[in-house]
C-alpha cells in the first residue's frame, strides 16, 4: 500500500468532532459527579459553537469557492460538510436527550431546579416581577421589523426572542426582535435555593411591557453563529499590525452566518422569516444559508450556559477541590529560585505543581532582583491583570529592560491581547506584536542575570500559556534551566522576533517555522535506523493534535521499521493506526477527564541514550509553517525518570482513556479485572504519575463504545 493512500488517513474535521464526542461522553458517563456531567455538557456545546465559527464556517467558503480538490483522507469539502451534519446532529440528539432525561431529573432530585412559568407560584411570579423591572427591563430593547424600521443585526452566538404580535386595531400581524443581554445571569434566581428561571422565559411574560397595546402571540427563542476566523496574513505586511488586527476584530462581527439555531416549537412562518431577513443581508460572494443551515433543539439553547450551574456550591455534587504542591526542589529555605535553577534543572507540572510558586515567582523575583536586568517573554493567552502582567510592570518600574512578545492574533483572544499590549506599552515596556505571516505560538520567558562569574539566563520554556485560570484547569509541562546553550538559543530567538529574522542556526531548540518539521522528522528517522539495526527504538509523543502529513508518512515508515510507536493525542489524530503492514506498530489513546490535556511531550529511545522534548507545538501544518514555536529538550538525566513515569501512567490508564482502531473508531478502556486506573487522579496525588511499565501490546482491553464514529 502507497504511503499517500487515502485509506491511511483520518479526516481532520471528523476527527475532531469524534474528540467533541469524547467530552460528550463525560455528561453521559453516570461514573462521573452530577454537576461535572453537566460541566461536560456545557463544554462539548461552546467546543462546537468554535467549531461552526471557524472550521464549519471555512469549509463552506472552500464549497462556495468551488474548491473540489480532496484532502489527504480523500473525502472533497462538500462530502466533509455532509458527514459533519450528519455527525453533529447526532451528537446534538444524544446531548440533548441526556439533559432531558437525565441530567435535569437528576438534577432537580438534588435540588437544582430550572422552572417553568406554569411550575410558579404567585409568590415566586411577585419575586420574578420585581427580578424583571430591577435587573433585566432597563437593559432591553425591542425591535420592531416593519418598513419603518429593518430587521435587526444579528450578533454572534447571541440569544434573541422571535416575537409574533397582532394589532389589535387593525388586525395585522407583525414580527419583532428582543435581544437576551449578555450583561444578564442567564437564570433567574427564586427565594427557594437552587430554583431558577431562564431569563428568556421572563422576558416572554413581560412582554406586554415592552409592546403595550399589541397581542402577543408567541416568543420564540432563536440564535445565529457566524464566520469568525480572519486570516491577516495576506498580501503585503500592514503598515500598522495593530490597527489592522483591530479592523478584523470589527469585521468579525458582521461574518455570514453559518448556522441558526431554533427551538422546535417555533412556527415555520417565523423560522423562513428569519432565514430570507438573513440571507438577504449576507456578504456578496459569502456562502448561501437554506434550510439545511437550521438546527432545531427540544431543549434550551446556548447550553454553554450550563457551566453557571456547574460550578454551583455544592460539594458533594462536584469533583472535590485540590490544592497544587510546591516542587519539592522549591520547599527548601534557598534565598531564590534563580539559586535552584543555576544548581539543576526545574521541571514543572500544573496544574498539579503549583504556577504561582513556579512560573509567576520566577518572572516576579526577576522583578525584584537587583541583579536582574532585563526580562524578555512572550504572552499568546494572557488571563489580565495577573500576577505575572503586575511583575512585568513593576519589573519596568525599576528600570529593568522588559520586552514583551504579544502575539495579537491570539484567536478569539484579540481584543483582550490588544488592550493588555497598550497597558503595558504605557508603562514603558517594549511590546512587539511579530509579524501578520506568523503567530507567535512559543511560551518561553528569558532573564538576563548578572552574576559573580558573569551574566547568567535563565530560561523557562514549557507548553502553556502565561494564563493564571488555564494554568488551574490545563496540564502543561514547563523546564526551567540556564543551560548556556538554550538561553543563548532563546537569546536570538527574541532577537529575530523583536528584530530583523536571521538564519543563524539554533543550537539546542527547534524552532518553527525555520527548523521544526525537519528537526522532528530527522528524529523519527533516527529511529527506524536504529530498529532496522536491531538497536532499542521507540516514539512517544504525546500533543494536542497529529495531522501534518509527512510526519504521518514518516512514522509509517518508522512502524514498518519496527519502531514500537505510541501517540497521546488529546483531540485530533489523521493517523489510521494498525494497518497490517504499515501502521500495525502504533497505538494511538486520548486521555479526556477533569483536566484538559495539553502538555506536549516528546521521547526517543535513540538505541538505549534516550532523548526527552518539552514545547508549544503540536504535530500540525500550521505549527510548522505557520506560526512560532519553540521545542526544547530535556537533558538532566535526573529529570527523565519523571517523564517516563508520566507517559507510563498516560498509557496505563483504563478509565479516561480512548484507543483509537484501525475502523476509525474510538472505544473508551475498561478495567478488566484489575484496579482502575485514571491519570488525573493519580496525579493529584503524584505529580508525575506512578511509574510502571506500560502494559504489553497484546495485553486485553475491554473498551466501551460512545458512539459509531465517522469514519471514511
Amino acid at each position: 500500500m502507497s504511503l499517500d493512500d487515502s485509506r491511511l488517513f483520518l479526516n481532520r474535521e471528523l476527527s475532531w468532532l469524534d474528540f467533541n464526542g469524547r467530552v460528550l461522553h463525560e455528561a453521559l458517563d453516570s461514573r462521573n459527579l452530577l454537576l461535572e456531567r453537566l460541566k461536560f455538557l456545557a463544554i462539548f456545546a461552546t467546543n462546537l459553537d468554535e467549531f461552526y465559527m471557524v472550521r464549519v464556517g471555512g469549509l463552506r467558503r472552500r464549497v462556495a469557492a468551488g474548491v473540489t480538490e480532496p484532502f489527504a483522507d480523500g473525502m472533497a469539502p462538500q462530502d466533509v460538510l455532509d458527514a459533519l451534519d450528519r455527525r453533529i446532529r447526532e451528537l446534538t440528539a444524544r446531548q440533548q436527550q441526556c439533559l432531558t432525561t437525565e441530567l435535569l431529573p437528576a438534577m432537580a432530585a438534588a435540588g437544582i431546579r430550572l422552572m417553568e412559568p406554569d411550575e410558579l407560584t404567585p409568590d415566586d411570579w411577585k419575586l420574578v416581577d420585581e427580578y424583571f423591572e430591577r435587573s433585566i427591563y432597563p437593559v432591553l430593547t425591542p425591535l420592531a421589523v416593519d418598513p419603518g424600521h429593518p430587521f435587526p443585526y444579528l450578533s454572534n452566538l447571541s440569544l434573541s426572542l422571535a416575537v409574533a404580535l397582532r394589532d389589535p386595531a387593525k388586525g395585522t400581524e407583525h414580527f419583532a426582535r428582543v435581544k437576551v443581554p449578555k450583561s444578564l445571569s442567564r437564570w433567574a434566581p427564586l427565594r427557594t435555593r437552587h430554583h431558577y428561571v431562564p431569563v428568556e422565559k421572563v422576558i416572554a411574560a413581560n412582554l406586554d411591557v415592552l409592546f403595550p397595546d399589541m397581542e402577543i402571540l408567541g416568543a420564540y427563542p432563536f440564535r445565529v453563529t457566524r464566520y469568525s476566523d480572519f486570516d491577516i496574513a495576506t498580501g503585503e505586511e500592514p503598515d500598522d499590525l495593530l490597527a489592522s488586527i483591530e479592523e478584523q476584530v470589527f469585521r468579525r462581527r458582521f461574518g455570514e452566518v453559518v448556522r441558526l439555531e431554533v427551538q422546535r416549537d417555533m412556527p415555520a412562518h417565523l423560522r423562513q422569516l428569519i432565514l430570507e431577513e438573513l440571507e438577504e443581508h449576507h456578504e456578496s460572494g459569502a456562502p448561501r444559508l437554506n434550510e439545511r443551515d437550521v438546527h432545531e433543539t427540544s431543549t434550551h439553547l446556548d447550553l454553554g450556559d450550563m457551566l453557571a450551574l456547574a460550578t454551583l456550591d455544592i460539594p458533594e455534587l462536584r469533583d472535590p477541590p485540590f490544592m497544587p504542591v510546591v516542587p519539592r526542589e522549591l520547599r527548601h529555605d534557598m534565598s531564590s529560585i534563580f539559586d535552584v535553577i543555576r544548581e539543576h534543572d526545574l521541571l514543572v507540572h500544573h496544574p498539579f505543581e503549583s504556577f504561582s510558586a513556579t512560573v509567576e515567582e520566577f518572572i516576579g523575583q526577576a522583578a525584584r532582583d537587583p541583579h536582574v536586568l532585563a526580562i524578555k517573554m512572550t504572552l499568546y493567552r494572557t488571563s489580565g491583570d495577573t500576577a505575572i502582567v503586575r511583575a512585568l510592570l513593576e519589573a519596568a518600574q525599576r528600570g529593568k529592560e522588559v520586552v514583551v512578545l504579544v502575539e495579537l492574533k491570539a484567536r478569539f483572544d484579540e481584543a483582550n491581547n490588544i488592550e493588555w499590549a497598550r497597558t503595558l506599552e504605557s508603562h514603558g515596556i517594549h511590546v512587539a506584536y511579530g509579524t501578520a505571516s506568523l503567530k507567535t505560538h512559543a511560551k518561553t520567558a528569558l532573564v538576563v542575570r548578572r552574576e559573580s562569574d558573569g551574566f547568567r539566563l535563565y530560561a523557562h520554556i514549557g507548553s502553556g500559556n502565561y494564563n493564571t485560570r488555564s494554568a488551574r484547569v490545563y496540564t502543561d509541562v514547563g523546564l526551567f534551566t540556564c543551560n548556556p546553550e538554550i538561553g543563548a538559543d532563546l537569546r536570538d530567538l527574541f532577537n529575530s522576533l523583536t528584530g530583523f529574522p536571521g538564519e543563524r542556526p539554533f543550537r539546542k531548540l527547534l524552532v518553527a517555522p525555520r527548523g521544526l518539521r525537519s528537526g522532528f522528522l530527522e528524529l523519527i528517522e533516527r529511529e527506524a535506523e536504529h530498529a532496522r539495526a536491531g538497536r532499542e527504538a521507540r516514539i512517544i509523543a504525546k500533543m494536542n493534535a497529529l495531522v501534518d502529513d509527512e510526519i504521518i508518512r514518516a512514522l509509517f515508515v518508522a512502524s514498518q521499521s519496527g519502531v514500537q510507536i505510541d501517540i497521546i493525542a488529546r483531540g485530533i489524530c489523521c493517523l489510521r493506526p494498525g494497518v497490517p503492514g504499515v501502521s500495525d506498530n502504533i497505538r494511538v489513546i486520548s486521555i479526556v477527564g477533569r483536566f484538559l490535556e495539553h502538555s506536549r511531550l516528546w521521547y526517543f529511545a535513540n538505541g538505549g541514550s534516550a532523548e526527552y522534548f518539552v514545547g508549544s507545538s503540536d504535530w500540525m501544518p500550521r505549527n510548522f509553517d505557520r506560526r512560532v514555536e519553540a521545542v526544547a529538550p530535556i537533558e538532566s538525566p535526573s529529570l527523565h525518570p519523571r517523564l517516563l513515569s508520566l507517559f507510563e501512567t498516560c498509557l496505563r490508564d483504563n478509565r479516561q482513556s480512548w484507543e483509537l482502531g484501525a475502523n476509525g473508531e474510538w472505544r473508551q478502556r475498561r478495567p478488566t479485572g484489575e484496579e482502575e486506573f485514571a491519570t488525573h487522579r493519580v496525579l493529584l496525588g503524584h505529580p508525575w504519575g506512578m511509574p510502571r511499565t506500560p502494559p504489553a501490546r497484546d495485553a486485553t482491553i475491554v473498551h466501551e463504545p460512545v458512539a459509531e464514529a465517522a469514519t471514511t
